[in-house]
């Protein structure tokens, strides 16, 4: 058969589909699903190939629109009864959906929608195992700080839902480097990648009362575990999400308002998707009425990350703070926003869309133009911590001022106080086949740049002299490479060069960011009350479970809280929770799970209170002991369970951290807030009377004055201080062995407290000062030019004393 045969016989058959749909489609918008939704946003743009995919598909099932190649649901039925019921048959019998999903995102039915054959096969079995639906972590974290043994000893028994890692420990996606990167990791830390997780047990009240610190179950339950992606979320300003894949990849506006074209979504009612569009990578065009854009915005993912680590609102620059000042124009504080009003303190660099950057436009990147798939997805493990899920580096894409990128080995960054390789770990020539078949694929140029883990980031490659990060906004960015700004001594100040060129162990020992985040939201003292007692009206306090509403799956997909205006199951208790102080700048440091120096942020600092069923406080005030944290490091002294941890803060900073605030700071070295001198009164409850100041005794009688500040047991250090009398005091990180305060040598080699002292004390010896000083005040430029001065002719005396001269 000749070619134009067969373009010709291809073509009439085009035609013949395409009459065939349209025929179909015409039916449909008549008596099928458009005949309410008529107007309603197709879910991707009709040109793309993932909707020409659906619509081909769905046109097999009867429906050309393809609206039940997702939902599910009678295309034939003209009554929202019967439309919103059932599924077709021939699409059952192909694993599709089963019936009518109103979110075919949501967890459990997802598999038969975005993870059917044609479509995305694999992914909801990895985000069934991802952080984002176990949060393993975070309830280990937390409940380590109450005291719970469960926990301790790094152990990681817990998850949202009970869930089993039954294919082994080699991932199911990623490069033979990756996959054998990721088995030996999880062979050298089997606490951190569980095997399987149990759920998260709801103690009874009566088990709470008997032992008052098992009501951090129900904290956790009913606060801390309200993100992950099986629920809805809660339905707060800011807090609106779909459920499952829809969580990140349908956009809801903070205002949870509708505004596409459905005539059957309410646009006044809060709680409703922005558009009926999906958002993803940089080929998702999403369009509304007014604007355009690609990609997944940062607020999406701050619906969920504005609490625990908060480094989503960190990115935008944002910080919880109770004052909601200034005014606006009609006289009030600002809107709370996931519950909390914010205070601007700086954005993360890499967020920054209204800076100039040089020769790249102007404009910030999204959360994904860094964090991998694997990242958010997962590998098919179960992940404990973030540290094991997440596998991207600064240097994947900076380098260092000695090596490029692609010179680097694997492992780099995060070394586990370990030996690596020093073998390069080159260039990719080619992607992973997830993201050849769902993203936006970048041509190669040289190479694509590989994550420390070893797979290739598909968005980041090297062309020429050039690194090139294209963004899924549809921006693409030069990235600065360090080992170019050495080679042509361009850096920004002299600061930057020594810090980074000049003093090795910097690179060797510091996370980048340990300088860069030259601030981290420390919100100190978690101070938390759950109370099993009764309201003002007499009823006993109940509020949302998390974890059993989302445990309460229905067949389409929905959970017991995901109906607009529903509160889901209830459980007995309700938490109160406050603070102590809350900073930002000169974040402590101390040492991460990688055996890097980092920034730390107040994890739970929790001090619990429960009230019991009588109104009566059967633990106030309480604090925990880490006596795990005590035999691993060794010391006579306990550590309190309050936790200071490592952190990533996404706060980075064009300007870094200053020399001074590490290495001529108390707080920055773990002593505290100028050296632990303040609030060592806890241990006592605080009386603001008439005092004899004598004895310091209150002067009326008992019953006559009242505590000002109640006193918290065992705690006579500041909220800031982790290192007192040598020994640690506070817990720091509780998911990795390496994760402490800066050891000894560490602290005793940066601290340079006092170095002016050392020729200034010498001002009132005017022979000798005559001799080295100059009429007039030396600039900060000049002071350190005489310094090095001063050095190089020390060197030079030592050599001509060696020389005998």
């Amino acid at each position: 058969m000749k070619a134009g045969n067969k373009i010709s016989i291809f073509l009439s058959i085009l035609l013949l589909m395409i009459g065939i749909v349209g025929a179909t489609s015409a039916v449909a918008e008549e008596s099928g699903c458009l005949t309410c939704h008529k107007g309603i946003e197709e879910i991707r743009d009709g040109k793309s190939s993932m909707m020409t995919m659906i619509k081909g598909l769905g046109a097999g099932h009867g429906d050309a629109q393809g609206c039940v190649i997702c939902h599910g649901g009678d295309p034939a039925a003209t009554e929202k009864g019967a439309a919103h019921k059932g599924s077709p048959q021939s699409l059952v019998d192909a694993k599709g959906p089963q019936m009518f999903y109103p979110d075919p995102g949501a967890m459990d039915i997802n598999k038969f929608s975005c993870g059917q054959a044609a479509c995305h096969q694999g992914y909801p079995d990895r985000l069934e195992k991802a952080l984002m639906n176990t949060e393993a972590g975070k309830i280990q974290g937390n409940l380590h700080t109450w005291g719970i043994k469960e926990v301790t000893n790094h152990k990681v028994p817990w998850g949202n839902y009970a869930i089993k890692d039954e294919d082994g420990s080699v991932p199911t996606v990623g490069t033979p480097e990756y996959k054998e990167y990721m088995k030996d990791m999880i062979a050298a830390h089997k606490e951190q990648f569980p095997t399987e997780l149990k759920q998260i047990p709801q103690p009874t009240v009566e088990e709470i009362e008997a032992d008052p610190k098992l009501a951090g179950f129900t904290y956790q339950r009913q606060q801390c575990q309200r993100c992950h992606v099986t629920v809805k979320g809660r339905e707060k300003r800011g807090d609106y999400r779909g459920q499952g894949c829809s969580s990140c990849h349908i956009p809801y506006g903070n205002e949870g308002l509708y505004e596409g074209n459905d005539p059957t979504i309410d646009k006044k009612q809060h709680g409703h998707m922005l558009t009926h569009q999906m958002q993803a990578t940089r080929k998702s065009v999403v369009k509304t009425s007014h604007t355009e854009y690609s990609g997944i915005p940062v607020e999406t993912c701050n619906s969920c990350h504005n609490r625990g680590k908060r480094i989503g609102v960190t990115y935008q620059g944002l910080m919880e703070f109770p004052y909601g000042s200034p005014w606006n124009e009609k006289g009030m504080k600002q809107p709370k926003l996931h519950t909390k009003k914010y205070l601007f303190i700086s954005d993360d660099l890499h967020h920054q869309y209204n800076k100039s950057r040089g020769d790249n436009p102007k404009g910030g990147m999204l959360c994904q133009d860094c964090h991998t798939s694997i990242d958010m997805h997962g590998d098919g493990n179960l992940p404990g911590t973030t540290l094991a899920q997440v596998e991207i580096e600064c240097q994947d894409c900076h380098g260092t001022p000695d090596k490029y990128p692609w010179e680097l080995p694997l492992g780099y960054g995060e070394e586990f106080e370990q030996k690596i390789s020093d073998k390069p770990r080159g260039l990719s020539n080619k992607l992973l086949t997830i993201t050849q078949a769902f993203a936006t694929v970048y041509d190669k140029k040289d190479g694509y740049l590989e994550t420390t883990r070893g797979n290739p980031m598909g968005n980041v490659v090297k062309e020429g002299d050039k690194v090139i990060l294209h963004s899924a906004t549809g921006l693409d960015f030069d990235v600065p490479i360090l080992k170019q700004i050495k080679e042509s001594n361009s850096w920004k100040s002299q600061d930057a060069m020594v810090a980074m060129s000049r003093v090795k162990k910097h690179n060797d020992k510091l996370e980048c960011y340990t300088c860069h985040a030259s601030w981290v939201p420390q919100c100190y003292g978690c101070h938390v009350q759950v109370n099993y007692g009764k309201d003002k009206k007499g009823k006993p306090f109940h509020d949302t479970d998390w974890i059993a509403s989302g445990s309460k799956r229905n067949p389409d997909g929905t959970t017991a809280e995901s109906p607009l205006g529903t509160k889901g199951i209830q459980s007995p208790g309700k938490v109160f929770e406050t603070r102590s102080y809350l900073r930002w700048e000169d974040p402590v440091l101390g040492i991460n799970g990688e055996g890097r120096v980092t920034p730390l942020m107040p994890g739970c600092q929790v001090v619990y209170t429960v009230i019991d069923r009588e109104g009566k406080a059967i633990a106030l005030n309480q604090v925990a002991k880490s006596y795990d944290e005590q035999k691993e490091l060794g010391q006579s002294r306990t550590p309190l369970g309050l936790d200071m941890a490592p952190v990533q803060p996404h706060s980075a900073q064009r300007k870094a951290r200053t020399c001074e605030s590490c290495h001529n700071n108390p707080k920055a070295m773990g002593y505290g807030i100028a050296g632990g001198v303040f609030q060592t009164r806890y241990v006592e409850d605080v009386v603001e009377d008439l005092i004899d100041q004598k004895n310091g005794k209150p002067i009326p009688k008992p019953g006559n004055y009242k505590i000002q500040i109640p006193k918290i047991a065992d705690m006579n250090f500041d909220w800031s201080t982790i290192i007192k009398n040598g020994q640690q005091v506070q817990t720091v990180g509780t998911h990795w062995p390496l994760s402490r305060a800066l050891p000894k040598g560490v602290r005793e080699g940066m601290e340079k407290t006092g170095l002016c002292m050392g020729c200034h004390r010498e001002m009132t010896n005017a022979e000798l000062w005559s001799k080295v000083s100059t009429p007039g005040q030396l600039t900060d430029t000049q002071h350190i030019e005489m310094l090095n001065k001063l050095l190089k002719t020390y060197a030079a005396s030592k050599t001509a004393k060696k020389d005998g001269k």
